[in-house]
């Protein structure tokens, strides 16, 4: 997910904290496809027994039922084209958001005021933000709570480096 760079790339200005945040998918595209004609397999047999039985419409039912899952499981791997970049270097970080591959978001925050910030819902949830000179701006929504908490603690890391230095 990120990795922190060692002192000699610090003299040559490039990154010292570089992050690629993802939302996590646990499906994959095989898994998809296995499971999809399982389900298919299985509205089939059932069709094929109400067809059987006299009851015919349900065929038309349990088929809508496979493209209303299909569609909804589109949907998920779409949104799952999705993903933010963090870079830091000695003057600044810059945070990049991307949407179905476009750029949707980019801000350019000086890191010797900048503030991360974990806010914890009474629901389990937390939030994540960069803060710097009045502006606030949420990262990796999509993280699981623990990827939140350890993307803050090695930025607050790199930070910490960053200003001792």
């Amino acid at each position: 997910m990120n990795k922190i760079q060692d002192s000699t790339s610090r003299e040559r200005g490039e990154a010292l904290f570089d992050a690629v945040l993802y939302p996590h998918r646990s499906l994959s595209p095989t898994g998809f496809l296995i499971l999809m004609l399982a389900i298919a397999g299985c509205s089939t047999a059932v069709g094929i027994l109400f067809w059987i039985a006299g009851a015919w419409p349900v065929v038309g039912f349990l088929g809508l039922d496979v493209l209303l899952i299909y569609a909804a499981f589109r949907l998920s791997y779409r949104d799952a084209r999705r993903y933010e970049t963090l870079r830091l270097t000695r003057d600044r970080l810059i945070l990049e958001r991307f949407v179905r591959g476009r750029r949707v978001l980019a801000e350019d925050l000086q890191p010797y005021w900048l503030n991360v910030l974990v806010e914890e819902e009474r629901s389990g949830q937390n939030r994540l933000y960069l803060r710097s000179h009045g502006r606030s701006v949420e990262i990796g929504a999509f993280l699981s709570p623990p990827e939140k908490t350890d993307l803050a603690d090695n930025l607050r890391a790199a930070l910490a480096g960053l200003r001792t230095a």
